[in-house]
């Protein structure tokens, strides 16, 4: 696939689940402190990555758009819910550009507004009992289930390290870390799920988990890259953040080797 051919599609897709997202998000109070800063980290005009590749996946095995949708809505909403706390556990400055929402509020308006996140996720997978049935929508949800669980073992094994200050990871270390939580919320349980939905639950999920890593594992490895070398505008985030941070990216183990 050709890169305008790849945006085009990131475009589309991203397009369809920012439009849909927004119907679940409350039109009420509290607003100032919570419902108006929800749409706040879709709005900055991320790739739309994860959702992207949940619908493309579905498509690919003759499902359609609309019957991946509320899934990559529920995507969406939890890797921004991640990314809230994430910049609060990081302390970070910015996130595409702007100020973190921890800055520019303060830390427990955006750890509440994550935690709303994470349960108006729940919302669109209960939208998806009318498209998918009960069965394939409970399997759905343990998917998202497995997922969350993997992501948060995933980001223990990395704050555990910058807390006990760990220097002697190799890189299977490294590689067990991202697989929890790159990996499986970045590219494992998107393709998992799209596949699912596009054969209507007659697929093995295990056989895309190995695509999906290797996937993932390129992913992050390029983001730890660019942290160090990128233009920060483009980037989005302040540069050599990894560093100041104390993550243990695959450079710094290198490097402390």
């Amino acid at each position: 696939m050709s890169e305008v051919l790849m945006r085009s599609v990131l475009e589309e897709y991203g397009a369809l689940t920012l439009s849909a997202l927004r119907h679940y998000i409350p039109d009420k109070e509290p607003r100032r402190y919570l419902y108006d800063l929800v749409p706040d980290y879709p709005n900055r005009g991320g790739k739309y990555f994860r959702p992207s590749l949940a619908i493309a996946t579905g498509n690919i095995h003759g499902g359609s758009t609309a019957l991946t949708l509320n899934s990559a809505v529920t995507l969406e909403l939890l890797h921004n819910a991640f990314l809230i706390h994430d910049d609060v556990e990081d302390e970070s400055f910015s996130r595409r550009n702007k100020p973190t929402m921890h800055e520019y509020s303060n830390k427990s308006i955006a750890i509440n507004v994550g935690d709303a996140m994470n349960a108006l996720a729940m919302y669109p997978l209960l939208k998806n009992r009318e498209l998918l049935g009960p069965k394939l929508t409970l399997a759905i949800f343990m998917e998202i289930q497995h997922m969350v669980i993997e992501s948060a073992e995933g980001q223990a094994l990395e704050l555990g390290w910058r807390k006990d200050n760990t220097g002697n990871l190799d890189d299977d270390d490294y590689f067990r870390m991202i697989l929890k939580k790159t990996c499986w919320y970045t590219c494992i349980h998107p393709i998992r799920i799209g596949a699912m939905i596009g054969t209507h639950g007659k697929t093995d999920p295990d056989l895309f988990n190995r695509l999906g890593y290797f996937m993932g594992v390129a992913f992050q490895i390029q983001d730890d890259v660019l942290n160090l070398v990128a233009e920060e505008k483009k980037y989005g985030k302040e540069i050599g953040g990894d560093i100041t941070e104390g993550k243990r990216t695959l450079i710094l183990i290198h490097l402390l080797r």
